[in-house]
């Protein structure tokens, strides 16, 4: 089941287009990751599908729902990209009262288990004039999840936090998918997106110019395979023709006494390689094939 179907939704500023007519589907207990330089339009379009902003043309769903009305947002959690507090009110005054606000209250002690799951648990009673930014940040996780919504929208839910916060909240994200919940997140921990992500989308100027997982963004990025042979000696009489029949196979070839690497364009080309040196009895120690990394592939987009 589709949790989020978007159709041509376009969002304009006067004649600034911000987000260009962008169609996707999210599935119930996937984690999409949603890449895009500063001024992709990421934002703006978790804007629209959460309600906040109206999209200029196109239409959604959430839930099998069109738009997001009141009963849909019973149903979702959002941390946007910037969260303000009142400096004078507690995590646990902040939780209470957005949660009698939406309609669904909730107790002290389900303020304080949400707030365990964040780390803010010693915190608690706090006043959060005194909050760090990574502490705000961990509380806008916290206000987004405390009603134990079925779709949460996180905007760049780890940045500012520190290297052991940062695990913490993606371990988090893993136990709500877990526990079946969808996750749309929007990250520059590019590292992060690969783990924790089961597909994702890059966006550009306002468009989604590649969308799938991990692989098969990979096998769209990738016109050449660096493969990394280390091998046992060469008889002296094969190594003139295995060199020459290296140089045709593939390009950049570079070899020594015990390895060589070379870009090839598939991976049927691996397999020829090591049918090779197995005829003329060469032992492969080891294979190694670089791939792009989701930088490399974020990067060129």
């Amino acid at each position: 089941m589709n949790v989020i179907e978007t159709h041509q939704i376009t969002k304009s500023y006067g004649k600034n287009d911000v987000v260009k007519g962008i169609t996707l589907d999210v599935k119930r207990g996937e984690v999409f990751g949603f890449l895009g330089k500063n001024g992709a339009g990421k934002s703006t379009f978790i804007n629209t599908l959460t309600g906040i902003i109206h999209p200029t043309s196109g239409e959604y769903f959430l839930f099998g729902e069109k738009g997001t009305h009141d009963k849909v947002k019973q149903r979702i959690g959002v941390m946007p990209d910037y969260v303000t507090f009142y400096s004078s009110l507690s995590p646990i005054r902040h939780l209470r009262l957005l949660s009698a606000l939406s309609g669904k209250p909730v107790t002290k002690s389900q303020c304080m288990d949400t707030l365990k799951k964040v780390g803010l648990e010693k915190h608690a009673n706090k006043k959060t004039s005194k909050f760090s930014f990574g502490m705000k940040k961990k509380l806008g996780i916290a206000l987004a999840i405390i009603h134990d919504p079925e779709l949460i929208f996180l905007d760049e839910p780890t940045s500012g936090l520190d290297a052991e916060s940062v695990i913490m909240i993606q371990k988090l994200i893993q136990q709500l998918q877990s526990c079946g919940k969808t996750i749309f997140m929007t990250s520059h921990n590019l590292d992060e997106v690969e783990k924790i992500c089961t597909r994702m989308a890059i966006m550009k100027e306002g468009e989604i110019v590649q969308i799938g997982t991990i692989d098969e963004l990979r096998a769209y990025y990738r016109s050449t395979i660096t493969v990394k042979v280390k091998h046992s000696a060469i008889p002296v009489d094969e190594k003139t023709n295995l060199y020459q029949w290296l140089d045709s196979t593939g390009t950049d070839l570079e070899s020594a006494d015990n390895h060589f690497t070379m870009c090839v364009s598939s991976e049927k080309k691996i397999a020829d390689i090591i049918r090779a040196l197995n005829i003329i009895k060469v032992d492969i120690l080891r294979v190694e094939v670089e791939e792009p990394s989701l930088e490399e592939m974020f990067l060129e987009a």
